[in-house]
């Protein structure tokens, strides 16, 4: 799904409403109606409903919602928060309908004293700011923000949580923001969402279609990607009857130390799991009997060095290398990066202690193979980037990054972002809290390492190895629990994984 600013969302309504030759309260009428299509899914009509409407098109949302409650059995009540004498024309248009074809008051707060008596049970409509602000909530607005942040109800916010930025909220007011639990956001998601530190005002967030009209949509550029099934699934390559071993390449993997054996065993089953044809593992030659006990599958070349990884091997009986997991960052180890730096010759992908070895020798990055994947989290981008405060600007370090050094980097965490040297973004909507568990970036590794050896486009093998590994994480945890799921399940069902994408539920 290709989605967009919020600058340019409003820019698709406008030219949605020239194109389809309809007016804006009828996209509005179409928000409002799939806005009760998930309230009659979500909830029966025993929970009291208070709407809070502010004087814009998203109080105007809000409106057109009560309305059609009312006309569905529910009688919500309408609180119209007014920190100012000017309303949007779709608002007075949808009060007017809501006058004329319910009984439904419109209760007025212009003044902290008139806030209504909310209880436990019942659900709040937030439909005071819609997207669009540009500078942090104050005055009536950000008492009636604070007020609703205190209570124990359950809040819904329509189209974005007011007071939330679209993009950057780095300059916001996190006080003046409503702390929804739940979020319904028309036709895209919006960028803010997908950063951590937003998750407290967005909560758990549905996108709802309003039929936005899609020549309009694809004319519009964009760098953003959110994935699904379908768009990766499009990206798997097929297997035909006389298929062999050889044909789906050969890695190299360079993995492990001493001590920490279970990362080359983690990226060696998830190599082996996602497809590879033939893997040899460079190991220290302590690892060696572990590996080969634990993944027969594989071919082990033993290192000069017994307990790290310490020569160079020739990489052209190789069709893609993976360097990193365990490795440590021992002096002879970083040469050996440094020399597979050098090579240049084959498709890459650099994690864990690979990229910590960068952020040691930082001119080493200028060396890096056009299209080298590195899978760092947040602290590892850090390390060989720079230290950042809030998400916003930590993508655009990280976009900034990829086309600077003509690589792709995966910044691993909820929603890992992909960002390649032409400057797109790609975010994962696959992954789960038990995830964050040891080893599960080592799995990651062996998976785009498999992908990378049988011959997928850098890009591709970035953009499928992440949603599979988060689709195998999400299959997993469904038969257990967060708290239980261990990295070695990802790598089990990775298998289940690729059936979901060839077989849709």
């Amino acid at each position: 799904m290709k989605f967009f600013r919020c600058d340019q969302i409003r820019e698709i309504d406008a030219q949605t409403i020239k194109v389809e030759s309809i007016e804006s309260v009828d996209l509005m009428e179409r928000a409002a109606g799939q806005l009760l299509k998930w309230h009659m899914r979500s909830f029966d009509r025993s929970r009291r409903i208070i709407i809070f409407a502010g004087p814009g098109n998203n109080g105007g949302d809000g409106l057109a919602f009560a309305r059609l409650l009312y006309e569905n059995r529910f009688i919500p009540e309408v609180w119209y928060v007014k920190f100012t004498d000017n309303t949007s024309r779709d608002w007075k248009i949808n009060r007017q309908r809501l006058e004329n074809e319910t009984p439904l008051r419109i209760n007025v707060i212009d003044t902290a004293d008139k806030f209504p008596i909310i209880e436990p049970d019942d659900l709040v409509i937030d439909a005071i700011f819609g997207s669009g602000l540009s500078r942090a909530v104050d005055g009536l607005a950000a008492e009636i923000i604070s007020w609703l942040n205190n209570t124990d109800c359950m809040v819904i916010s329509v189209d974005m949580p007011s007071g939330l930025f679209g993009e950057d909220n780095s300059n916001n007011n996190p006080e003046t923001i409503v702390r929804a639990d739940i979020t319904l956001t028309f036709q895209f998601p919006r960028l803010s969402f997908l950063f951590p530190e937003n998750a407290r005002f967005v909560g758990e967030w549905t996108v709802l279609p309003i039929g936005l009209n899609q020549e309009v949509m694809s004319q519009v550029d964009s760098p953003f990607f959110l994935l699904d099934d379908q768009s990766v699934a499009d990206l798997i390559k097929a297997r035909r009857r006389f298929d062999h071993k050889g044909i789906f390449g050969h890695g190299l993997l360079v993995a492990g130390s001493y001590g920490k054996a279970g990362a080359a065993v983690l990226a060696a089953k998830a190599a082996l799991r996602s497809g590879i044809g033939l893997l040899t593992c460079q190991v220290p030659g302590y690892c060696t009997n572990v590996l080969q006990a634990s993944v027969p599958e594989s071919m082990v070349l033993p290192d000069t060095g017994d307990k790290y990884i310490s020569g160079n091997y020739d990489t052209d009986l190789f069709d893609a290398v993976g360097i990193g997991p365990g490795i440590g960052t021992e002096s002879d180890t970083q040469k050996v990066l440094q020399n597979y730096l050098l090579c240049r010759n084959k498709p890459l992908v650099i994690d864990a202690d690979g990229i910590n070895i960068l952020s040691i020798n930082k001119k080493w990055i200028s060396a890096l193979p056009p299209d080298t994947i590195l899978t760092p989290h947040t602290k590892e981008f850090e390390r060989i980037s720079e230290y950042t405060s809030n998400s916003f600007n930590r993508l655009e370090k990280q976009i900034d990054f990829s086309g600077k050094y003509n690589c792709i980097v995966v910044l691993k965490g909820a929603y890992t972002s992909v960002t390649t040297p032409q400057g797109k973004v790609y975010f994962n909507n696959t992954g789960n809290p038990g995830m964050a568990t040891a080893g599960s970036g080592d799995v990651l590794t062996g998976v785009i390492l498999s992908l990378l050896a049988q011959g997928y486009p850098p890009e591709n093998a970035a953009v499928a190895g992440v949603y599979l590994h988060g689709l195998a994480g999400d299959i997993a945890v469904s038969k257990s629990c967060y708290e239980s799921l261990l990295a070695g399940d990802l790598a089990d069902n990775l298998g289940n994984a690729f059936n979901r994408l060839k077989n849709p539920v």
